[in-house]
């Protein structure tokens, strides 16, 4: 655990450097927040009091826990630097030392996401401030201890999915168009658009059998009391399988990759 947790700090200093950088990452982040609450301000305007069972306030209260949760869980360019070590033939070192390359990259992506989270909620907090009428709280206890754990396997899967889709560089030269797409479907079918309990039941039962909605859509319901009792724990197992799915898919993918692999530098 040593080697890992040194590998932790070298990642904080490395991250550290580019913080300005995050900065206005996260600052520039808050434009389309603005415009989806702007836009459903609008659409309400039109004296529509309630849509999909959210009123206004409960509309922009959910963009607001996306963005936190979005915030400390997303992956940055965690994929696309795994990319380029396999590309660039950086991969080699990992294979006659004793470390994991795994592990040595979710330690990387942990301390780079700290370190965004923390450099993210200076402009987000004064967001926040100013918006803090439509700030929740969870309803309750359960509803905090099952967003907390949600939260918790929602990084695990971001990690692994991403993870898994920058591995494919073992065979495809270019992967930039694999991980956009993800990212694409990811941004409709996960939540960030507007809350899938608005879409029809028929779609949002379809939904439920990808793992997308658990990356931001299933844990932001538990935050507001949405989930709860036998759903809440149903949730929270699919959510479970889904990450346990993907770390066992990446190892499968690594295991073949490496068998194909050709070091070209490093």
């Amino acid at each position: 655990m040593r080697k890992y947790l040194h590998v932790m700090r070298v990642g904080f200093q490395n991250t550290m450097v580019y913080r300005a950088n995050f900065l206005l990452r996260a600052a520039f982040g808050l434009i389309p927040l603005l415009a989806m609450i702007y836009l459903w301000r609008t659409v309400y305007s039109g004296q529509s009091s309630s849509v999909g069972g959210y009123t206004l306030p409960g509309m922009v209260s959910y963009y607001l826990i996306v963005t936190i949760v979005d915030t400390l869980t997303s992956v940055t360019d965690d994929d696309w630097q795994i990319a380029a070590d396999i590309k660039d033939g950086n991969i080699s070192q990992f294979l006659l030392k004793p470390i994991n390359y795994t592990l040595y990259r979710l330690c990387l992506f942990l301390s780079g996401k700290l370190i965004f989270a923390a450099m993210s909620f200076v402009p987000l907090g004064i967001f926040l401030l100013c918006e803090r009428r439509y700030l929740v709280a969870p309803p309750g206890a359960a509803a905090l201890g099952g967003f907390l754990l949600s939260l918790v396997l929602t990084i695990t899967l971001q990690f692994f999915m991403s993870y898994t889709m920058a591995l494919l560089a073992f065979w495809l030269l270019e992967v930039s168009t694999v991980i956009f797409m993800l990212f694409a479907f990811e941004y409709m079918a996960g939540g960030h658009l507007f809350p899938l309990n608005i879409l029809p039941p028929a779609l949002e039962r379809i939904l439920d059998l990808t793992p997308f909605p658990y990356l931001l859509f299933f844990p932001v319901s538990v935050y507001l009391g949405q989930v709860k009792g036998a759903d809440l724990a149903r949730g929270l197992a699919i959510q479970s399988a889904w990450a346990i799915f993907f770390c066992a898919l990446s190892q499968f993918v690594w295991r073949r990759g490496i068998k194909k692999y050709s070091a070209v530098g490093g």
